[in-house]
């Protein structure tokens, strides 16, 4: 039985959805070695009678009227565990194409609506514009399974597939459609390869017998702990209710799916691990009766259950291939568990017409399908992870919580949210204290005596240009030019507080009053061409990943030739063949201390309006932070108290030379992506002790700290680790990690994810991408000033002639030659 048995949608989630298969779609050519004279495979099995298995039956026995299709299906043919079913409009597009039939059946059941509501605290939010369609779980798969005998396929109810070993000798393609507990993935576990990952909140499946008027969201802030109720509509509504939106559906009984989710050390102080179904199911009514207007819940088999999240390394063995939960599975606050099996039905069945063996058809459904799940899931674990710490977020302002709420998937974002409700974004923003025609990135931050004014920075990005550490006219232009571009705040990259603390030959620093020197022409220099623009400097020090080659002649490997000796906590080199540093003794931790002080006095002189301490990316002071790193059995080293210990001995150091009006921030590894390393809980408690010791933002980047890293890439990935320590450290963060859009800033600092967002990339593609993004949404205010001598390219530039005279006279009906 599949983990997801129904889905709650992300309006968000993009399509992806295959519209090669249209009416009459024709076969390919035959080829010589095709299990049939068509080049496709002929007696087919699926195993598994959900939509996803139903589905690609239909479709294969519709292209190929003459095959032999199996669908085994242990349940009766009225079992169902789900309740209502929400499709997208793009997944609906593509079954329109593949087999009008279906798509004209799907549509006399669905009930549409518009609006989400958002419940907490007692106060209703309402943002609309976002389309949904749900239908009865049980009426899909009626409608599948009226289609498939139409078309001949077999269906075989309460019969267990024979094994999958047989099958497959037996059989031209087998289709695992047998859900997340899938038999067929498990018989050949050695090939797939699954991985599960379960999560922390217990919820169940029930339903209601009326129509919510949108999808709701309620949040009850219990004495165990704060219960969640997600609700949508999928049947006509009650005749006596009056919606303000009303679901519009065909004339049957009303009725809603509802999901309690609650974290797991909740769901046990409250007491459900003792109560059996019919209790369980009271006592959520009970719960959420001001959502229920004190109407009761119904289950079906249901059960209290943690979601498992599923991988697999390979979608298919031999003529054996996974589909829908079997392959992958997306938590259901997204609605993805049938768009995505439908999905997979559509690219299964395309591929199969397309290629001209099976062993290609099945290793291109792979490629195509893969990208755009991995895609869903990461939407999903966002969301998912969003629900489980649903607790740090109810004290936000209720606007703002619910902002936060809808764009939890980073798949809903500002600038589409304002598209479908302009007046939901709009008060939005002016709780969050935008003046009018504002975007929020480009409201102002005060730290300390620094006002910036707006919430974007250039990260530190090393150039790899310095010439004994003095940097030169090439980063004058650079970061020169930069700040003209509109940031309100513009990094260094990591300046080095000693020669033997450099990254490369190439590396700045701030151990010479002539690097000192230098580095005043450039703030300077900003501070008289781009008023208003702040620029800080980073300081840090290269530990065990220092003496190495510009980053283009080959990163972090050791120079060919002049090495410097490292220094680092423990003696464990970065990689196989990096140098091996020597462990700093308690004389040379003073020294190194002394030359981040040192290198702060000269940077005050240099008149940098902010320093940031890089304790990131596994040099030397993030070495000591890391258990990984940091081996030590003396006072620096074992608890995380101990190894903090170092770092804020030289964060006290710099603070007591910097000028007080001026910030700090530091910036931090908050994961470093390998087991037995640092936890976002460790980086929360390191964010607490840097901010107790005057840290006025904490720069939360991740990993870089050991080589054997598995990061989790994705757009805006770090940004939850920032979001994390905002709110459980309470203080200022900045946010980095493919942050690539100014819709990405405006969300992210609209919800309360971060006060500051830097980029890096996006500058170094677009000098002038602050300026841009404010032209490109139309403001024109002083969060993003446009320098004199630059105003008069404020528009962007015409792409062709658009001043062309009109046609002034139209002659109709047949043109007489003279």
């Amino acid at each position: 039985m599949p983990s997801t048995r129904g889905s709650v949608p992300d309006p968000g989630a993009p399509g992806g959805v295959d519209q090669r298969l249209r009416r009459g779609a024709r076969a390919p050519a035959p080829h010589p070695h095709a299990p049939d004279d068509r080049g496709r495979p002929h007696r087919i099995a699926i195993v598994g009678g959900g939509p996803g298995g139903l589905y690609t039956a239909a479709l294969l026995k519709r292209l190929a009227p003459d095959r032999e299709v199996t669908v085994y299906e242990r349940n009766a043919p009225d079992d169902t565990f789900g309740f209502g079913v929400v499709l997208s409009d793009e997944t609906l597009g593509g079954i329109e194409h593949a087999d009008p039939a279906v798509h004209e059946a799907l549509k006399a059941h669905f009930v549409r609506w518009d609006d989400i509501d958002i419940v907490h605290r007692g106060i209703r939010h309402t943002s609309g514009g976002h389309r949904f369609a749900a239908l009865g779980r049980r009426r899909l798969l009626g409608i599948l399974h009226d289609r498939c005998r139409d078309l001949g396929v077999d269906l075989r109810f309460r019969t267990e597939a024979p094994p999958p070993d047989r099958l497959a000798r037996t059989h031209d393609l087998v289709v695992a459609a047998d859900g997340v507990h899938s038999a067929v993935r498990e018989a050949h576990r050695d090939v797939f390869r699954p991985h599960v990952t379960s999560h922390r909140c217990r919820y169940i499946w029930l339903a209601a017998d009326f129509a919510f008027d949108a999808f709701r969201f309620e949040i009850a802030e219990t004495e165990h702990g704060v219960m969640q109720l997600h609700g949508y509509p999928y049947s006509r509504p009650s005749p006596d209710q009056q919606p303000s939106t009303r679901p519009r559906g065909p004339q049957h009984e009303a009725a809603s799916t509802v999901i309690v989710e609650m974290r797991e050390e909740v769901w046990r102080a409250a007491g459900f691990d003792a109560l059996d179904e019919t209790e369980s199911t009271a006592r959520c009514a009970k719960i959420f009766a001001d959502a229920l207007g004190g109407r009761p819940l119904r289950s079906n088999n249901s059960a209290w259950t943690t979601f498992r999240t599923v991988v697999n390394a390979r979608w298919s063995h031999g003529n054996v291939v996974l589909l829908g939960d079997a392959a992958h599975t997306a938590h259901f606050s997204i609605g993805s568990g049938t768009k995505l099996a439908v999905e997979d039905a559509l690219a299964l069945a395309a591929c199969l017409e397309e290629r001209p063996t099976l062993r290609e058809a099945l290793g291109a459904y792979e490629e195509e399908r893969r990208p755009v799940v991995a895609s869903t899931q990461r939407a999903a674990r966002a969301s998912l992870e969003w629900f489980e710490d649903l607790g740090r977020y109810v004290g936000q302002p209720p606007r703002r919580f619910a902002f936060n709420l809808l764009t939890r998937s980073r798949r809903v974002t500002h600038g589409n949210l304002r598209l479908r409700d302009a007046g939901f974004t709009d008060s939005v923003e002016r709780e969050f204290g935008c003046p009018p025609g504002t975007p929020p990135m480009f409201t102002p931050l005060r730290l300390r005596g620094l006002t910036l004014r707006n919430r974007v920075v250039v990260s530190a990005m090393d150039m790899y240009s310095a010439d004994d550490g003095v940097p030169g006219d090439f980063h004058l232009v650079h970061l020169g030019a930069r700040a003209l571009g509109g940031a309100a705040l513009v990094m260094t990259e990591m300046v080095c507080v000693s020669a033997e603390g450099r990254i490369t030959p190439g590396c700045t620093g701030l151990y010479t009053g002539r690097q000192g020197g230098a580095w005043r022409r450039i703030t300077d220099f900003v501070h008289d061409s781009a008023p208003g623009t702040a620029i800080g400097v980073q300081l840090g020090h290269s530990g065990r990943k220092g003496s190495t080659r510009l980053m283009w002649e080959g990163m972090d490997e050791p120079l060919p030739d002049g090495n410097w000796p490292l220094v680092a906590p423990s003696p464990l080199p970065y990689r196989p063949g990096s140098q091996t540093p020597r462990e700093l003794t308690r004389a040379q931790l003073t020294d190194v201390r002394q030359q981040f002080r040192a290198a702060a006095e000269r940077a005050a002189h240099a008149g940098f309006d902010l320093l940031e301490l890089h304790c990131a990316h596994g040099y030397l002071l993030s070495g000591f932070l890391s258990p990984l790193t940091n081996h030590r059995t003396d006072a620096y080293g074992g608890s995380l108290e101990r190894r903090l210990r170092f770092p804020l001995e030289v964060f006290d150091a710099v603070r007591e030379v910097w000028p007080a009006e001026r910030p700090m921030t530091v910036r931090v590894s908050a994961t470093d992506w390998a087991e037995g390393g640092t936890s976002g809980a460790d980086a929360v408690r390191i964010a607490r002790a840097f901010a107790a010791h005057g840290a006025d933002a904490i720069d939360v980047s991740t990993g870089q700290v050991v080589a054997e890293e598995r990061p989790e890439f994705g757009r805006s990935y770090q940004t939850p680790y920032a979001d994390r320590i905002r709110h459980e450290a309470g203080v200022p963060v900045i946010a980095v990690g493919a942050i690539s859009s100014w819709d990405d800033v405006n969300s992210l600092i609209l919800a309360g994810r971060a006060d500051l967002c830097a980029l890096g990339r996006p500058h170094l593609y677009d000098p002038q991408w602050t300026l841009h993004a404010a032209a490109e949404q139309g403001y024109d205010g002083p969060g993003a000033p446009w320098p004199a001598p630059y105003r008069a390219g404020s528009r962007p530039p015409r792409t062709g002639r658009t001043d062309a005279p009109r046609p002034r006279l139209t002659l109709h009906g047949p043109r007489q030659d003279v």
